[in-house]
């Protein structure tokens, strides 16, 4: 069950607002009060539905790319100058052309803990990501992508609903198969098991697309051929500028100029995709309508990343703490209170309990 009167897409963009924020520090606090604050609202918000039990996932995978960034600080050393020996490895003799790569040698506290900070980064910005995952539903929202992609949505929709049949086919086939006495598992098992599935699977391809067919779809209007560039163009430009915009967002140097080309580029997409939509005139079947929720959600992502990139210019040695000389990091007041700015869709929202499904 998700939220009716709140669009998909507004989770989407709190979600990634948070992320794009969590990259631009490696405080440890402040990271782990990012991944609070989207628990919290996971947390609260997560309606009772099977794509809503990723978040977990997510939670699992930050963990283990936080571990893998250590282990390779461990093994592959870093040029970070350490005093604080932890411990010292068989260093293995590289050669000439591998010069810069160590393995094996000494492990220095400064070297761990400059690598759990980028790690804690990576890990941050997965889990607020995966809370876009539990929080959005992904059939309403490629229900709401606009006219030029129906074709994607279409088969995405598709592919997200026979899922659980094959793998409900696979179960049953596998079940009938142990009560005959026949095996289940290995090769054999699993071609005597497959090909009946993908008989099934190909059966309600067949029908659906006939369904489909008989329903129009597929269908495109004549459009002229200097549009069809046009969108092309556009298209593609504004793809390159969505691009290069959020490559200068994610790294420390192209903060001045990752802003305007990443709105250059979502303005040139969007204007593409609305020429595309000509070509396939559809209508919608209760369509999503963004409202003030909608609009507070997504607020108040923007809002956490707008001030994360104010403070980043403002107070850099707050959000990116040093480890040489090793130091306890110190939470800043102000960046840390614009994060909980992003608990706000936990309080203007509908509670689970409260939210209706559309049929």
């Amino acid at each position: 069950m998700t939220d009716p009167s709140l669009h998909p897409g507004a989770w989407w963009l709190w979600s990634l607002s948070l992320g794009i924020a969590a990259t631009r520090t490696t405080n440890p606090l402040l990271l782990a009060l990012f991944i609070a604050v989207s628990a919290y609202v996971v947390a609260a918000r997560r309606p009772d539905a099977p794509w809503a039990r990723s978040y977990g996932a997510f939670l699992k995978l930050g963990l283990a790319v936080l571990l893998i960034r250590l282990v390779f600080a461990v093994v592959f050393g870093s040029p970070i100058p350490g005093t604080h020996t932890l411990v010292t490895l068989p260093e293995v003799p590289l050669p000439a052309w591998a010069q810069g790569i160590r393995l094996g040698g000494e492990v220095t506290a400064e070297v761990l803990v400059r690598a759990f900070y980028d790690g804690l980064k990576l890990a941050a910005l997965l889990i607020c990501v995966g809370a876009a995952n539990a929080l959005a539903s992904p059939s309403r929202l490629l229900k709401s992508l606009p006219g030029a992609l129906y074709e994607l949505g279409v088969a995405v929709v598709v592919a997200l609903t026979f899922a659980p049949s094959l793998i409900a086919d696979v179960q049953r086939l596998r079940a009938a198969r142990r009560l005959r006495g026949r095996p289940d598992k290995g090769l054999k098992g699993l071609l005597q098991v497959g090909l009946p599935v993908l008989e099934g699977a190909l059966e309600r391809s067949v029908a659906l697309a006939a369904a489909m067919d008989s329903r129009g779809y597929g269908r495109t209007a004549e459009v002229p051929p200097a549009v069809r560039r046009t969108t092309a163009a556009l298209t593609l430009t504004g793809l390159l500028g969505v691009c290069a915009g959020t490559y200068g967002l994610l790294t420390a140097d192209g903060g001045a100029y990752g802003v305007p080309v990443l709105l250059a580029g979502v303005g040139a997409a969007l204007a593409g995709l609305w020429l595309g939509g000509r070509r396939s005139p559809r209508t919608r079947y209760r369509p999503d309508p963004w409202g003030p929720r909608a609009w507070l959600v997504s607020g108040s992502g923007a809002a956490v990343a707008a001030a994360l990139f104010l403070a980043a210019s403002a107070d850099p040695a707050a959000l990116h703490p040093g480890v040489v000389p090793l130091t306890a990091p110190s939470l800043p007041v102000w960046p840390a209170a614009a994060v909980l700015l992003g608990l706000l869709p936990a309080f203007v929202t509908a509670p689970p309990d409260h939210e209706k499904e559309p049929s």
